[in-house]
């Protein structure tokens, strides 16, 4: 009897930056469908990905991804993986959905774990231009209207949260779940 299998989506943080860790998405494909990885699709250069792959430790199948491209690439991104139902419903959690008048101002980042001890003071107070934000279990929602070019609290969310995070625009959650959706 074949093993079922469970739609992931992957967000590696911190590739293709300033020239710094290059990776292309031809190599991430090849590096998932090495691992064994079903039906790998990518979007943007980024490091966003979905794919069919093992039920069981999203720590356990990232810490193997991520191994996997130190060996090929020599470097060791950070790897985020997301059940596709987990995804789906960060989603839909979003308490800002009325308020998104433009995708890119509209920002969700991931959380590794549950922040233990948040410092959402900081946080409230380096917004600015509009900016609201909600700490939700697995995820932080930051709605930037200005943009988080030069968003203070947008570049101290890890620290605040005292989690590693990786955050997408809105525009780019919808083109992934498109492609979870896909599979």
């Amino acid at each position: 009897m074949a093993k079922a299998l469970t739609v992931w989506v992957t967000l590696l943080r911190g590739i293709n930056v300033g020239g710094h860790h290059r990776l292309p998405m031809q190599d991430l494909r090849d590096i998932l469908d090495d691992l064994g990885l079903k039906d790998t699709k990518t979007y943007i250069q980024s490091g966003n990905a979905v794919f069919l792959g093992p039920s069981g430790d999203p720590a356990a199948l990232g810490q193997k991804i991520t191994n996997a491209i130190a060996l090929k690439m020599g470097f060791a991104p950070f790897v985020f993986l997301i059940e596709k139902d987990a995804f789906d419903q960060a989603i839909t959690d979003n308490p800002f959905m009325g308020q998104i008048k433009e995708d890119k101002h509209m920002h969700v980042a991931f959380l590794t774990q549950k922040p233990t001890k948040p410092d959402l003071g900081r946080l409230h107070n380096l917004a600015s231009n509009g900016e609201e934000f909600h700490l939700g279990n697995v995820c932080f929602y930051l709605h930037a209207p200005a943009g988080i070019g030069r968003s203070k609290l947008a570049a101290k969310v890890d620290v605040a949260l005292g989690v590693k995070t990786t955050a997408r625009n809105w525009r780019s959650l919808m083109a992934i779940k498109a492609l979870a959706d896909a599979l």
